[in-house]
């Protein structure tokens, strides 16, 4: 059973495209015909760029081995142009590809994959969701409205999640990190305040800030949330100033979170060293689900908890709940929950009541509607998310728009 044949399809979700403006999602058949689906998240290069990029990994270190000998192949990409250092866009890459290889095995021997991944430690999993418009909000001025925030995070509470999380303190900007204005710590206190007016102790509050700020302001926007006892602060400042994480976790009783844009263990281990004690990897670019079960392997050791990140698809999701059902110390895991993503692929994991149930299909239990994925394939030149070149407005106030595309 040899992996032999690629497809790769850029998949457009519809307006407003929560989860990104397009999903790289790759199938891998084997010379048997058993096919194995993954995810690539959010490259640093355009979809057709990628395109390459996640041909030329596969041709060049997995076509014709064996999908079993995942961490023969993870070696081999880590090791490629001489480097042996994390490439977030070839370890993207592969961490796509890796996910099918895991599909595959799991279809091989009709089990589901977390059971390849130790067995089922976890019967159901625990899910959060980020907060959006509800049908009635404005959709512009939902953003900087603590109130309608609150609303929308009463309404989650009503279908039974126990966490919800927001992202007041804009902007998503290129300049990062940089000093948060007086304005944004004021409205990110004020959002803490009412959406725990309006859930209580019924939910968790989950507080984001995309590694915008400086050590000391991001020390200063921790303490003007506290009093409202958020489960997490994260990604407080950007991801390569480690010394500058352990600065803000020194300074907080907010446990600090972060690993969206991080890569492979070693920088995992890395955070982790620095005083991190949520660790939130994207399956599809920190090396795949091997990686992944590493990366949580050190969080136990370390007495911290894994939280896998979502903003992809539907398949990147489903390898996000298959690590999840392995894994002793997860938390929880960041859900998606759209028409377009269940239309996209059969079998895909829901949550009902807050909580998903582990899957029992074999692999990763999904299939891609192909028909719905070539109706929707991705043919601009954008990336799959982006940030702002203006600065911090000082004067008139900041927003980020939850991930919303244009």
């Amino acid at each position: 059973m040899r992996l032999d044949h690629l497809d790769i399809f850029a998949v457009a979700p519809p307006p407003p495209g929560w989860g990104g403006r397009y999903w790289l999602i790759v199938r891998v058949t084997t010379e048997t015909g058993i096919t194995g689906l993954g995810e690539v998240y959010a490259a640093g290069v355009g979809p057709e760029a990628m395109r390459a990029v996640i041909t030329d990994v596969f041709t060049r270190h997995m076509q014709g081995e064996h999908p079993e000998n995942i961490e023969l192949m993870s070696r081999r990409v880590q090791s490629s142009g001489f480097t042996q250092r994390p490439d977030p866009t070839i370890f993207g890459a592969f961490s796509g590809l890796e996910m099918a290889c895991w599909d595959i095995l799991g279809k091989a021997r009709e089990r589901p994959v977390w059971a390849l991944l130790g067995g089922r430690m976890n019967a159901e999993i625990r899910a959060y969701t980020y907060l959006y418009p509800e049908p009635r909000h404005d959709p512009t001025a939902f953003w900087t409205s603590p109130e309608m925030a609150a609303e929308a995070a009463a309404a989650r509470v009503a279908e039974g999640w126990t966490a919800v999380k927001f992202d007041p303190a804009g902007p998503y900007t290129i300049r990062g990190g940089h000093m948060p204005a007086m304005a944004d710590i004021d409205l990110s206190a004020r959002f803490c305040a009412a959406i725990r007016d309006a859930v209580g102790t019924s939910a968790d509050l989950l507080f984001g800030t995309h590694g915008q700020f400086i050590p000391g302001g991001a020390i200063r926007l921790a303490k003007a949330i506290e009093p409202h006892d958020p489960l997490w602060f994260e990604e407080p400042i950007p991801p390569d100033n480690l010394p500058g994480l352990a600065e803000v976790a020194a300074h907080t009783s907010i446990p600090v979170a972060t690993g969206e844009r991080l890569t492979t263990k070693g920088e995992f281990a890395q955070a982790l060293a620095h005083g991190a004690r949520i660790l939130q990897p994207a399956l599809g670019r920190a090396g795949g689900i091997w990686e992944g079960k590493k990366i949580a392997i050190l969080a136990e050791a370390a007495g911290a908890q894994l939280a896998p990140h979502l903003y992809a698809g539907p398949v990147e999701w489903a390898a996000n709940v298959h690590l999840g059902v392995s894994c002793a110390n997860l938390l929880m895991v960041e859900a998606i929950e759209t028409d377009f993503h269940e239309k996209l692929v059969t079998g895909r994991p829901r949550v009902e009541n807050g909580f998903v149930t582990a899957p029992e299909a074999p692999g990763l239990g999904i299939e891609l509607n192909d028909e719905i994925a070539r109706a929707h394939l991705y043919t601009g030149d954008r990336l799959h998310l982006e940030m702002q070149e203006a600065p911090c407005d000082w004067q008139n106030g900041n927003s980020f728009g939850g991930g919303a595309v244009d």
